[in-house]
C-alpha cells in the first residue's frame, strides 16, 4: 500500500526536525500518501503513525481537521464552495445549490464520469471575493455568479479526463 519510495520521502520530510520532534513531519507525510494514492486512507493513517511513532488517532485527528486532506477517493476537479456566513450573504449557499444542479450531484458526492466531487467549506479567508471556491485545494476562484460557475464547469470538463480513482 505504502511504497518505499513513499517511505523514503516520509524520510526526507522527518530529517528536517530533531530527532525527538519527528511527529512534526504529519502533515507532509499526509500530503506525500495523498500524492500517492489520491487520498487519506485509515490504513494509510495508521502507516503514518507507525512511521512517526505516533497514536494513530492523533493523525487521524490531523486528517480530519484539514480539509486538504481527502479520506475518500475524489473526482479529478474537487470543488470545494464558500458557504460560512459572510459568503451566505453573498450567495454562497446559491453557488453551491447551482453547482449541485448543473452537476447533477449534491455535496460530497463525485459525478458518474469521475470528474468533479463537490464538498463545502467552513471558510476559504476570501470574503470580500464571495462567494468564492477552491478548485483542488490550489485555485482559488472569486466572485462566482451561476454564469462564472457554468465556464468553470465548462472549461474543467474540456481539460479533463475522469479519474481512476473514481471509476
Amino acid at each position: 500500500m505504502i511504497s518505499e519510495s513513499t517511505k523514503a520521502r516520509f524520510a526526507r520530510e522527518v530529517a528536517k526536525f530533531p530527532t525527538d520532534q519527528k511527529q512534526s513531519a504529519v502533515m507532509a507525510c499526509l500530503s506525500i500518501v495523498q500524492q500517492e494514492l489520491g487520498f487519506v486512507s485509515a490504513e494509510s493513517e495508521n502507516v503514518v503513525a507507525e512511521y512517526l511513532g505516533m497514536p494513530p488517532i492523533a493523525v487521524h485527528e490531523v486528517t480530519t481537521f484539514y480539509n486538504m486532506y481527502n479520506q475518500v477517493p475524489m473526482g479529478r476537479f474537487k470543488l470545494n464552495v464558500c458557504t460560512n456566513l459572510p459568503c451566505q450573504l453573498r450567495d454562497g449557499a446559491k453557488a453551491l445549490k447551482h453547482l449541485e444542479h448543473r452537476l447533477g450531484i449534491s455535496m460530497n458526492e463525485t459525478t458518474a464520469d469521475g470528474l468533479f466531487t463537490l464538498q463545502q467549506s467552513e471558510c476559504l479567508g476570501a470574503c470580500a471575493d464571495s462567494p468564492v471556491m477552491l478548485v483542488n485545494d490550489r485555485t482559488m476562484c472569486s466572485f462566482m455568479s451561476n454564469d462564472k460557475l457554468d465556464q468553470l464547469v465548462d472549461g474543467l470538463r474540456a481539460s479533463g479526463t475522469p479519474s481512476a480513482e473514481a471509476k
